[in-house]
């Protein structure tokens, strides 16, 4: 299956600085996404284990939808490193009456450790100008189950608020756990 390259929704698709880029979300990244959210399910909205004919119908039957949507409710990303996918990612539950979204990003799981802070923030640079520049939202969200401290820290040096910790809000192995969400709204920069 081959995808568009472009959502209708955007009049610019693709986002680089240096040796990173997004691109829209590319069907032969499908089984290297399905890898990492299998890895990472523990901070993930994911309830089981995804596996090749769900991860095949889920980007023919909803993420190939996406790309001719006027206002799809997600826009997602292959989050690239010299043309190479290294993670993906995007804009979800988007609201466009109230002109916000909510950030997603994973990365590959190997790459966590050495590179978790410089990709997130790559990410969230170029992810920053889809949103505000292109599509004109106000403002973005972050909604973490609080098991990764280390995201803060990265949130906050790109401006990040912490806007609110949800108390004992998700249950992760057998205990409640809180969530934490930050946000960002437009800068005058975009």
């Amino acid at each position: 299956m081959i995808f568009p390259k472009k959502y209708k929704v955007l009049n610019t698709n693709e986002i680089s600085n240096n040796e990173f880029s997004i691109v829209p979300i590319r069907y032969e990244d499908r089984l290297l996404i399905m890898k990492w959210r299998n890895e990472q399910m523990y901070h993930l909205r994911q309830a089981e284990l995804l596996v090749e004919e769900k991860q095949e119908d889920y980007f023919k039957n909803t993420v190939a939808g996406l790309f001719d949507q006027e206002k799809p409710q997600q826009l997602l990303f292959s989050f690239l490193k010299d043309g190479v996918c290294i993670g993906y990612g995007g804009l979800v539950h988007i609201n466009w009456i109230d002109e916000n979204a909510e950030i997603s990003f994973i990365m590959s799981t190997e790459l966590e450790k050495e590179f978790f802070e410089e990709y997130w923030l790559a990410f969230l640079e170029l992810l920053e100008i889809i949103a505000f520049k292109y599509l004109k939202l106000h403002k973005l969200t972050t909604y973490a189950f609080d098991l990764r401290p280390y995201l803060y820290n990265v949130l906050e040096k790109k401006q990040y608020i912490r806007e609110a910790r949800l108390k004992e809000h998700c249950l992760f192995q057998n205990k409640f756990i809180d969530v934490v969400i930050h946000s960002k709204i437009k800068l005058n920069g975009y």
